[in-house]
């Protein structure tokens, strides 16, 4: 079994003179960054590895759930190649995971997460919003197999606030 925790990064800002890669949160991004990372840290999640494209906005995102989850630095992956939108490298990316990797945590982008979620999860996700959680189960022992697995979870902060 192998459990798949994947986040889109939280509401970045506009406001700055800056290239895409290297767009910061805005104060609403970082309020619902603490808020969902608060949330999920009660329920206590194993994490084996993280993976988190190597943008700003999604980087400062995983610092929030690094924290509260209490994440170790050997634990965690800043991967270029998750700064992808449509989502054949998020899923290139997973598929290449080590098989044991069995909790699995992967920061990344829309449209990407939405494509993925609705590829691979059971149930149809409009649009996965920033800073939204989907947590999917996979009947598999390696990832490499990823098929089709079972939404178990579906977090966002709309719902927690």
């Amino acid at each position: 079994m192998k459990t798949l925790i994947l986040i889109r990064h939280a509401k970045s800002s506009w406001n700055f003179d800056v290239i895409d890669h290297q767009r910061p949160l805005n104060k609403r991004g970082l309020n619902d960054a603490d808020l969902v990372s608060t949330y999920l840290a009660e329920s206590n999640p194993k994490i084996d590895m993280l993976l988190c494209s190597d943008a700003k906005r999604t980087r400062l995102t995983s610092d929030f759930f690094i924290s509260k989850l209490s994440i170790d630095s050997d634990r965690i992956v800043f991967n270029h190649e998750l700064y992808d939108f449509d989502g054949r490298s998020l899923e290139n990316v997973i598929k290449h995971c080590a098989p044991s990797t069995n909790n699995l945590m992967v920061f990344g982008h829309n449209h990407a997460v939405t494509f993925f979620v609705n590829k691979f999860g059971n149930k149809y996700i409009e649009n996965v919003p920033t800073c939204g959680v989907v947590i999917i189960n996979f009947d598999i022992s390696d990832w490499s197999d990823l098929t089709k697995g079972e939404t178990i979870q579906i977090i966002f902060p709309k719902q927690l606030k």
